[in-house]
């Protein structure tokens, strides 16, 4: 009877050994609906003249009185780090990791450009935030970096091949699979 039991318990440590090995490869295939889009590809943009005085987001916060107050999207962060696209109930999660040269950026959002519209199947945003002056201290890159979040429907994703987003010094592209 013990000897039954040992069998029994290998056989089930064996087995679930297996299934575990086997979940690194639907992690990386095609099957898993998480890997909708593939990694991000990070490259570095020309120079563009972005004048951080000049408000050129939208949305709002609603006050008290019911009104809407318009916040302008910061300037361009100074690098992104990461792209990732999720798939969620109805559309998908555009999600990205920002470095910027301080500690303390506050408002980071993903700001679209072209009315959100697709150019040639690129979706495009750019990552913005307002940062605080430089300190003395030079501070590691995990606190000074920062996530913004979008959320697109699979009607705006329709036609959509690949999906930018933009910085002050690089850029970084996640291509449909």
């Amino acid at each position: 009877m013990g000897q039954h039991r040992m069998r029994n318990l290998t056989t089930a440590l064996l087995v679930s050994t297996l299934v575990l090995a086997g979940c690194g490869t639907v992690r990386e295939s095609r099957f898993n609906p998480f890997n909708w889009f593939g990694r991000a590809q990070v490259e570095p943009v020309q120079d563009a003249a972005v004048n951080p005085l000049i408000p050129t987001g939208r949305g709002g916060i609603t006050l008290f009185g019911g009104r809407d107050v318009a916040i302008p999207a910061g300037p361009l962060v100074a690098q992104v780090s990461d792209v990732t696209v999720e798939r969620i109930a109805g559309g998908a999660l555009i999600r990205a990791t920002s470095v910027s040269d301080t500690v303390g950026a506050f408002n980071v959002t993903l700001e679209p450009v072209n009315d959100g519209v697709p150019v040639d199947g690129v979706l495009t945003y750019e990552l913005r935030a307002y940062t605080a002056p430089a300190g003395t201290v030079p501070q590691p890159e995990r606190a000074r970096s920062h996530v913004a979040a979008v959320r697109v429907s699979d009607s705006d994703l329709a036609g959509v091949r690949t999906i930018r987003v933009v910085a002050e010094r690089n850029a970084a592209t996640v291509a449909r699979r």
